[in-house]
């Protein structure tokens, strides 16, 4: 069995003078939120052996914040690919993963991860109403998923974790600047 951990960006900034999206820093609520996840997760006991990330600022920032709440991270590989990906990008990434990893981490973009966990999770899993409802800045979602990266496809993986900031701490959720 595999397990895949998906991170969403933090919130980022929404600072008329960044010219390119891609350069959007986080805000300090996505900071904070960044920070608080990582930590949740080290409390989790998730451990990961392999990292990618879309290389957006956000995305770059957001890691910088995980790593202080959560500890050390697999070196990480930057994929451009990732980039505002789609579904089917990211699950060309996953199926693309070393044989030998066991425990992913991806980071990367809406719409594309919470379309990737409702392609990849039965629909009898109680936690896909929650990722169908939204999937937010900063939340993690944790699937396993049955046989190898290549073989992954359409209700394959088990979403056995999705955590949102809001659930950590209500001043991280929607409403709340």
């Amino acid at each position: 069995m595999k397990t895949l951990t998906l991170l969403r960006h933090a919130k980022s900034s929404s600072d008329d003078a960044i010219v390119r999206d891609f350069d959007r820093p986080l805000n300090a609520k996505g900071a904070r939120a960044a920070t608080a996840m990582g930590a949740h997760v080290r409390q989790l006991g998730l451990k990961f052996d392999h990292l990618v990330a879309s290389p957006a600022v956000r995305v770059v920032e957001t890691l910088d914040h995980f790593r202080r709440g959560y500890g050390t991270l697999p070196d990480e590989q930057s994929n451009r690919a990732l980039y505002l990906a789609s579904e089917g990008t990211l699950l060309d990434t996953i199926r693309a993963l070393p044989a030998e990893v066991d425990r992913a981490l991806l980071v990367g973009h809406n719409p594309g991860l919470e379309d990737l966990v409702l392609l990849l999770s039965a629909e009898s899993n109680p936690l896909r109403g929650t990722v169908e409802e939204k999937f937010p800045t900063a939340s993690v979602a944790v699937l396993e998923l049955d046989g190898d990266w290549a073989s992954a496809c359409d209700g394959c993986g088990h979403l056995v974790t999705f955590v949102r900031p809001r659930d950590l701490d209500p001043s991280l959720g929607p409403n709340h600047d």
